[in-house]
């Protein structure tokens, strides 16, 4: 047990010192400074830049840039319901997997497009190799935008009057060039030399131990998990996802994999701090973060660990702790702190089935997507804490009898307002959607009993679980739900949409107003945000405002399941 959580150990700090180099070279990457990939990579943006015809130079105002994202989605959304509904005839497919029906692709576009990977397909026998390509590029630009709007807020952020802040295209192309595709292969070839096959072969024979043939499932497959973990994307080329062999196969990459989810989110906190030149706040931000992680983290760990109670009262021993749903080369603790580390940041991919957790790690799985801001997606994390940030500044401000500042910037009404509202759409979205769920459900459960294979306290779990991963763009679900149907492709799909771009333009929206105001230079009366005291009013805040808005929710879920075992 002890190497188990030595193990954990490992991957934090492993996660940490290299967090803050690659942070350093991505603010210089966002401030067009030279750094050591530029002589491969520049004939490349270069390329890129001259066949769309867009001038990197030309700055962009805030509302530019979210036209610019919102447009470059669209256009993709519609090629890949294109791709999905034909892939059936469509080259590259050598198993002749069908095309998928008008709500599957739907739910399957948005999904990808928003950053969300939610899958209610086997990706082995559902989808071609030509729509495994499609979704794999989708990871690449839904990761490249949301790094590309959170430079818009750290140009914004910085000391001065203006309302031109870059451009969108640069900030997208070079989050793509210069950080996500370096780093995909460099961790596709670690998988690749590890065993995870790479190959545009059909599906191979083999006879098992019984005599019997077996057809194994392979293809492009490191490529696909190296950017599904780096970018926050969590789409598996498999059904099982990284609990099966072929994407994870041993301790080591899971390893590999682990640390990647957490690298980029991390490191875009550092990257802040060196381009607004305030390294402290960078650090209190982090903080912050890593104190909600790890306060989610140990629980989860002791719990997966200790096992499950109705288990050991048959007398049944549990010396590896609760191991319902995980592989045996991972273990109950490597395995609960993935389910933490894949539900805080917004990747959702799963080494251990998530539907298998002691209830109270569910919980924690699902309050990790609920705040969705304890480092949270690549670039999106941040906007999320972003706002927490001007609400915490707000209240603060309000406290002591002073006009709230941040940054030199004046925080006033509009700000709050888009912030407030912002803030609880999350909870609105969550919420409302479980509602209706369980409306249907409960007036009707012959019509919909094929939803839930677990009624009771954990069918509700299940449907509050796929509505918090959809809102939270997280993917991950609790598996017992049959979530493959046109009410849970639709609705999840309306509420990916809603989630994924409405909190993009809050922020963005708050950050281009406050950069068009007159800095105001700090002051011996000026709230400081570089101090652990704002850190801790931002905890609560964050506390307060997302946590206890889903406490009822959980009560009547995780909360009510662990008590009925107990």
């Amino acid at each position: 047990m002890n190497t188990e959580i030595a193990g954990i150990v490992l991957m934090l700090v492993a996660t940490i010192l290299l967090a803050i180099p690659l942070g350093n070279y991505i603010a210089k990457v966002y401030q067009n400074k030279t750094t050591w990939l530029d002589f491969i990579l520049n004939p490349i943006d270069k390329l890129f830049f001259r066949i769309s015809g867009i001038k990197p130079e030309r700055e962009m105002t805030w509302q530019q840039h979210l036209l610019a994202l919102l447009t470059i989605n669209f256009v993709w959304f519609l090629f890949s319901m294109l791709v999905l509904m034909n892939m059936g005839w469509l080259p590259l497919n050598p198993d002749s997997n069908p095309s998928m029906t008008a709500s599957l692709a739907f739910n399957t576009s948005v999904s990808f497009i928003s950053n969300t990977n939610i899958q209610h397909y086997s990706g082995e026998t559902a989808v071609s190799y030509l729509g495994q390509l499609v979704l794999m590029l989708f990871q690449f630009i839904s990761a490249g935008a949301g790094m590309a709007v959170c430079a818009v807020v750290f140009n914004a952020m910085k000391e001065r009057t203006t309302d031109k802040l870059g451009n969108f295209y640069n900030y997208f192309v070079k989050s793509c060039t210069r950080v996500l595709l370096p780093l995909s292969v460099v961790v596709a070839i670690i998988l690749l030399f590890a065993g995870t096959p790479m190959t545009f072969k059909g599906k191979d024979q083999f006879i098992s131990m019984q005599g019997d043939t077996v057809n194994v499932s392979r293809g492009p497959v490191a490529a696909m998990v190296a950017i599904k973990q780096l970018g926050t994307n969590g789409g598996g080329f498999f059904g099982a996802n990284s609990s099966h062999p072929f994407e994870n196969p041993n301790y080591f990459t899971n390893i590999i994999e682990n640390i990647s989810i957490l690298l980029i989110p991390i490191a875009m906190v550092f990257a802040m701090g060196t381009i607004i030149k305030r390294r402290k706040f960078a650090w209190i931000v982090f903080g912050v973060m890593t104190a909600g992680f790890i306060i989610f983290v140990v629980p989860s760990v002791y719990m997966e660990m200790k096992g499950n109670p109705a288990i050991s009262r048959l007398g049944i021993s549990q010396n590896r702790g609760n191991m319902e749903g995980k592989e045996i080369r991972f273990g109950s603790a490597a395995s609960g702190y993935w389910g933490i580390s894949t539900t805080v940041t917004s990747n959702g991919s799963v080494n251990a089935m998530h539907d298998s957790f002691m209830p109270l790690t569910g919980m924690f799985t699902m309050l990790g997507m609920m705040i969705n801001s304890f480092y949270g997606g690549v670039g999106v994390g941040f906007l999320n804490f972003y706002v927490f940030m001007i609400i915490s500044v707000f209240i603060s401000g309000l406290m002591v009898g002073r006009t709230p500042e941040f940054l030199g910037k004046k925080i006033e009404a509009k700000e709050m307002k888009i912030a407030t509202i912002i803030a609880l759409l999350h909870t609105l979205l969550i919420l409302s959607g479980t509602a209706l769920a369980s409306h249907l459900y409960a007036h009707n459960p012959q019509a919909y009993a094929t939803w839930l294979n677990n009624p009771g306290y954990h069918g509700f779990s299940e449907m509050l679980y796929e509505y918090s991963s959809a809102s939270a763009n997280n993917g991950s679900e609790f598996a017992g739900l049959s979530a493959n149907t046109n009410f849970w492709n639709i609705t999840g799909g309306l509420i990916m949409l809603l989630s994924r771009f409405l909190p993009i333009i809050g922020p963005v929206a708050i950050a281009g107003i406050l950069a068009k105001k007159k800095y105001v230079p700090e002051s011996a009366g000026t709230l400081k945000t570089d101090t652990v005291t704002f850190g801790i009013m931002i905890f609560a805040v964050i506390m307060i405002v997302a946590a206890l808005s889903f406490f009822p929710a959980l009560s009547l879920g995780p909360i009510s399941e662990h008590f009925s075992l107990n």
